[in-house]
């Protein structure tokens, strides 16, 4: 027991050692290197439109992940070189694929990530019309003859002078 308790001690150990280092976001960044705030407003703008690599539901302008900030950094460097916003997406698409990319384009490769959900709702739509079909074909429709018909209308007329 003992041993299991410092194993899972010490393989926590890691964890506490991450901890310690206060999460960075890109206010800090802006803080720690203050620059033409032209280059900050094109930096911001462009890390909106690009997806954290480690968090993958974050941008990278609201990422904490240490890969965040070095992105942030290198998109610095390049706006400062003189590249357009174009060139560097083109440089990050190049390098990490359109999954860098929040929006992705639509092209023969991404197909399936923006047409998929219509062609599963399509199929769902087809495949619930044909089962209420066959229900239809299997439950025949019941008619019901005069004597049922005036039984019935003696029964709701009964209820109904009962709830006067």
């Amino acid at each position: 027991m003992k041993k299991f308790l410092a194993i899972a001690l010490l393989g926590l150990l890691p964890l506490y050692a991450h901890a310690e280092q206060p999460p960075r976001d890109m206010a800090q960044d802006l803080a720690e290197h203050p620059m033409n705030p032209v280059v900050e407003k094109r930096l911001i703008n462009l890390a909106q439109k690009l997806r954290c690599l480690v968090c993958q539901n974050e941008s990278l302008a609201s990422s904490h992940a240490e890969l965040a900030e070095d992105l942030r950094r290198e998109v610095r460097e390049m706006i400062e070189k003189g590249m357009t916003d174009k060139q560097i997406t083109d440089y990050l698409v190049a390098r990490y694929g359109d999954f860098v990319l929040y929006d992705p384009p639509v092209k023969e490769t991404t197909m399936l990530l923006w047409y998929g959900p219509f062609a599963l709702l399509g199929m769902g739509l087809v495949v619930l019309f044909y089962q209420l079909r066959k229900r239809r074909k299997i439950v025949p429709e019941i008619e019901l003859t005069p004597e049922a018909l005036q039984r019935a209308a003696a029964l709701l007329n009964d209820e109904k002078d009962n709830q006067a």
